[in-house]
């Protein structure tokens, strides 16, 4: 990273970027009942890696997810996908949305909305998405696979 690096700027991701990533799973999860949720909350992570971005570069995104962007990304979308399309094989509507009921025995009786699971697909796909942009805005230029990327222009190769 060229230049110095603000301490402010540093402390303030410190403490916000847990803050920010679990008001981001509240929106998601409180979101199910209206349209958007999974959405407004994948956006919402991606500000906190925004901010994560802007403190410590690309190095520290990547440190601190715990999967490739591309596999949020395929996740996500397989999830969502697979929500859409499972009322059609019982002969439901697309995207209709069903309700079970689950008795647990020290809570009670839990609801369980297709919609949610649904928004968590839709919330994982955001994120790497997101994701896949600040670290492809972070990446360096020069380097590739530890090596120069103009090397070959130097020995006179013409570059791909």
């Amino acid at each position: 990273m060229i230049g110095r690096r603000s301490q402010i700027l540093d402390e303030a991701d410190r403490w916000l970027f847990p803050v920010i990533l679990l008001v981001s799973v509240y929106v998601a999860l409180r979101g199910h009942n209206a349209p958007g949720g999974g959405f407004a909350g994948g956006l919402v992570a991606g500000a906190a890696f925004v901010l994560r971005f802007l403190a410590g570069g690309a190095l520290s995104v990547r440190r601190s997810t715990i999967a490739r962007s591309t596999t949020l990304i395929g996740i996500g979308l397989f999830v969502a996908a697979a929500t859409a399309l499972a009322p059609l094989l019982v002969g439901d509507a697309l995207l209709e949305s069903t309700i079970w009921k689950v008795d647990l025995p020290a809570i009670g009786t839990v609801k369980i909305v297709s919609s949610a699971i649904f928004d968590v697909g839709v919330y994982l796909l955001v994120v790497g998405v997101v994701l896949a942009v600040l670290l492809a805005l972070g990446a360096d230029p020069i380097h590739r696979d530890g090596e120069r990327a103009d090397a070959g222009v130097e020995a006179g190769e013409v570059p791909s």
